[in-house]
Protein backbone atom coordinates (compact mmCIF):
# COMPACT_ATOMS: atom_id res chain seq x y z
CA UNK A 1 0.00 0.00 0.00
CA UNK A 2 1.03 3.64 -0.72
CA UNK A 3 1.44 6.60 1.99
CA UNK A 4 2.47 10.35 1.80
CA UNK A 5 4.31 11.58 4.14
CA UNK A 6 3.54 14.63 4.11
CA UNK A 7 5.97 17.14 6.27
CA UNK A 8 5.10 20.08 8.13
CA UNK A 9 6.55 22.95 10.27
CA UNK A 10 6.08 26.39 11.05
CA UNK A 11 8.55 28.90 8.77
CA UNK A 12 11.98 29.23 10.55
CA UNK A 13 11.11 26.33 12.73
CA UNK A 14 13.76 23.98 13.37
CA UNK A 15 17.71 25.13 12.56
CA UNK A 16 19.06 27.69 10.23
CA UNK A 17 20.05 25.83 7.42
CA UNK A 18 23.78 27.88 7.10
CA UNK A 19 24.63 26.82 11.43
CA UNK A 20 26.62 23.71 11.90
CA UNK A 21 23.13 22.23 12.75
CA UNK A 22 21.09 22.90 10.08
CA UNK A 23 23.77 21.40 8.09
CA UNK A 24 23.96 18.29 10.26
CA UNK A 25 20.17 17.87 9.88
CA UNK A 26 20.16 17.93 5.87
CA UNK A 27 22.86 15.12 6.74
CA UNK A 28 20.28 13.49 8.63
CA UNK A 29 17.58 14.05 5.38
CA UNK A 30 19.68 12.73 3.51
CA UNK A 31 20.82 9.67 5.22
CA UNK A 32 16.40 9.19 6.13
CA UNK A 33 16.06 9.15 2.05
CA UNK A 34 19.22 6.78 1.32
CA UNK A 35 18.07 4.62 4.14
CA UNK A 36 14.37 4.70 2.54
CA UNK A 37 15.91 3.85 -1.27
CA UNK A 38 17.93 0.72 0.21
CA UNK A 39 14.75 -0.83 1.63
CA UNK A 40 12.84 -0.72 -1.22
CA UNK A 41 10.38 1.68 0.17
CA UNK A 42 11.20 4.96 -1.79
CA UNK A 43 8.46 5.90 -4.36
CA UNK A 44 9.46 9.57 -4.51
CA UNK A 45 9.65 12.47 -2.47
CA UNK A 46 10.77 16.22 -2.80
CA UNK A 47 11.12 19.41 -0.65
CA UNK A 48 9.23 22.38 -1.69
CA UNK A 49 10.11 26.07 -2.24
CA UNK A 50 8.47 28.20 0.98
CA UNK A 51 4.90 28.93 1.11
CA UNK A 52 5.69 32.70 0.07
CA UNK A 53 6.11 30.97 -3.97
CA UNK A 54 2.98 28.93 -2.90
CA UNK A 55 -0.14 29.87 -6.04
CA UNK A 56 -3.75 28.96 -4.60
CA UNK A 57 -5.99 28.19 -7.24
CA UNK A 58 -9.77 28.12 -7.21
CA UNK A 59 -12.97 28.04 -9.62
CA UNK A 60 -16.35 29.97 -8.35
CA UNK A 61 -18.97 30.61 -10.33
CA UNK A 62 -16.72 29.86 -13.46
CA UNK A 63 -14.23 32.87 -12.22
CA UNK A 64 -11.16 31.48 -11.86
CA UNK A 65 -9.22 33.18 -9.28
CA UNK A 66 -5.60 32.58 -7.59
CA UNK A 67 -4.34 34.35 -4.74
CA UNK A 68 -0.49 34.33 -3.75
CA UNK A 69 0.44 31.54 -1.19
CA UNK A 70 -0.98 28.69 0.46
CA UNK A 71 -4.77 27.40 0.37
CA UNK A 72 -4.88 27.96 4.57
CA UNK A 73 -3.72 30.21 7.43
CA UNK A 74 -1.69 27.93 9.63
CA UNK A 75 1.14 28.00 11.55
CA UNK A 76 2.51 25.29 9.60
CA UNK A 77 3.02 24.74 5.87
CA UNK A 78 3.75 21.84 4.18
CA UNK A 79 7.55 21.81 3.20
CA UNK A 80 7.97 18.51 1.43
CA UNK A 81 6.34 14.94 0.99
CA UNK A 82 7.49 11.36 0.36
CA UNK A 83 5.23 8.75 -1.21
CA UNK A 84 6.39 5.45 0.33
CA UNK A 85 5.07 1.38 -0.51
CA UNK A 86 4.71 -0.72 2.95
CA UNK A 87 2.97 -3.04 3.88
CA UNK A 88 0.66 -1.02 6.55
CA UNK A 89 0.36 2.16 8.54
CA UNK A 90 2.50 0.29 11.34
CA UNK A 91 5.41 0.84 8.61
CA UNK A 92 4.11 4.00 7.65
CA UNK A 93 4.36 5.50 10.94
CA UNK A 94 7.69 3.82 11.53
CA UNK A 95 9.42 5.81 8.57
CA UNK A 96 7.34 8.95 9.52
CA UNK A 97 8.96 8.95 13.50
CA UNK A 98 12.28 8.95 11.40
CA UNK A 99 11.97 12.45 9.50
CA UNK A 100 14.17 15.06 11.33
CA UNK A 101 11.52 17.21 12.08
CA UNK A 102 9.37 15.21 13.45
CA UNK A 103 10.91 17.09 16.99
CA UNK A 104 9.12 19.85 15.86
CA UNK A 105 7.55 20.20 13.14
CA UNK A 106 4.62 17.22 12.21
CA UNK A 107 4.37 14.32 9.47
CA UNK A 108 1.01 13.48 8.74
CA UNK A 109 0.65 9.97 7.46
CA UNK A 110 -1.82 9.49 4.68
CA UNK A 111 -3.01 6.77 2.82
CA UNK A 112 -3.10 7.45 -1.65
CA UNK A 113 -6.57 6.17 -3.15
CA UNK A 114 -5.58 3.87 -6.01
CA UNK A 115 -8.20 3.89 -8.71
CA UNK A 116 -9.17 0.79 -10.77
CA UNK A 117 -9.23 2.86 -14.33
CA UNK A 118 -9.93 -0.26 -16.29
Amino acid sequence: MKYMLLLYSAPGAGPDPASPEGEAQMGRWFAVTEEMGKAGVLVSGDALQPETTATTLRVRDGETLLTDGPFAETKETLGGYYVIDVPDLDAATAWAEKMPLAPYGSVEVRAIQEFDQA
